[in-house]
């Protein structure tokens, strides 16, 4: 079995002035102690954005600070006027335990109070307004048959002699495995751990190696991953399809930024960033060629600056 890392869990604007809601955001600067955990230093008490984020994940994040996490963090400290500050650590397991909920050594302050990307609704932080929706896709090499494959689908009509011979990079876990097992395609996959314990591993050495070099003819994985993979591929010409979700198997997903639970007024700084740079960030976005799904009513910016 192949040992690969993955993701940890796996204009918006109209009539908006993102500049009266930065001049709300600011206005919360630096966030109350009271609301925060009790005995610790509330975030940005010190006019320090300290962001929890992967050394090695690109194109989310990496030590280098190439990725768009990386790029929408430096975004929100200069808006805020605030030092801008990493802790980095595999997005894995013990992740947060290590990052969000550990504390610096003989001190009360945390290591960091942000992680840049969660998603929506992930149990173990306090979820902001959702910033990008994407979804899972399908990439492979062109000039090599599959050319007119857009859709799941269209694998399925191929001639049976050639679908046979496909060999599919499927993260364990990822929502695309039912569809393969109900279509008896389980035996061509060629199967990508989520964690392992090699931090020099990253998600998209399945498109940037094992696609491009001809190991597996099809690569499914998270949308920002096969884009950005796709994008910078300077051998084989390689196409990323985001797949569109079906009844019975969701394949887009929200993606927040993630705040200790106790830390309500942080997490609504956080909140007011978001929506005041929805331009801004897709902007980021659209650079690394992430596939970008418009996000639900509950989590689209408001139509007008917040009172």
């Amino acid at each position: 079995m192949r040992r690969r890392s993955a993701l940890a869990s796996p204009g918006w604007l109209q009539g908006f002035s993102w500049q009266a809601a930065l001049a709300s955001v600011l206005i919360l600067s630096p966030v109350p102690a009271a609301a925060q955990t009790a005995g610790a230093e509330a975030p940005g008490a010190d006019k320090v954005l300290r962001v929890c984020q992967d050394p090695n994940n690109l194109p989310l994040s990496n030590r280098a600070q190439q990725g768009f996490e990386n790029k929408i963090a430096a975004l929100f400290a200069q808006q805020l006027g605030w030092k801008l500050e990493h802790i980095w650590y595999p997005q894995r397991m013990g992740f947060i335990r290590n990052t969000l909920r550990a504390k610096v050594e003989h001190t009360e302050r945390y290591k960091c109070d942000l992680v840049t990307g969660v998603a929506k609704g992930y149990e173990m932080a306090a979820t902001t307004h959702a910033y990008y929706r994407s979804s899972y896709a399908m990439a492979y090499v062109k000039g090599k048959g599959l050319d007119r494959v857009r859709t799941l689908d269209d694998l399925l009509a191929l001639d049976p002699g050639q679908r046979k011979k496909l060999r599919f990079g499927v993260f364990a876990g990822s929502p695309v495995t039912e569809w393969l097992l109900q279509h008896g395609l389980m035996e061509q996959v060629d199967w990508y751990q989520s964690q392992t314990g090699d931090a020099e591993q990253y998600p998209g050495e399945i498109v940037e190696k094992d696609l491009a070099n001809g190991k597996i003819d099809v690569a499914f994985a998270w949308g920002p991953i096969a884009g950005y993979f796709a994008r910078q591929s300077r051998g084989a010409a390689i196409v990323a399809i985001p797949l569109q979700s079906r009844p019975g198997m969701q394949l887009d997903f929200e993606i927040a930024m993630g705040v200790r639970h106790a830390d309500k007024d942080f997490r609504q700084l956080i909140d007011r960033l978001i929506d005041a740079n929805h331009d801004k960030i897709d902007a980021i976005l659209e650079q690394y060629g992430v596939p970008l799904v418009a996000l639900s009513s509950a989590s689209a910016p408001p139509k007008s600056a917040p009172p």
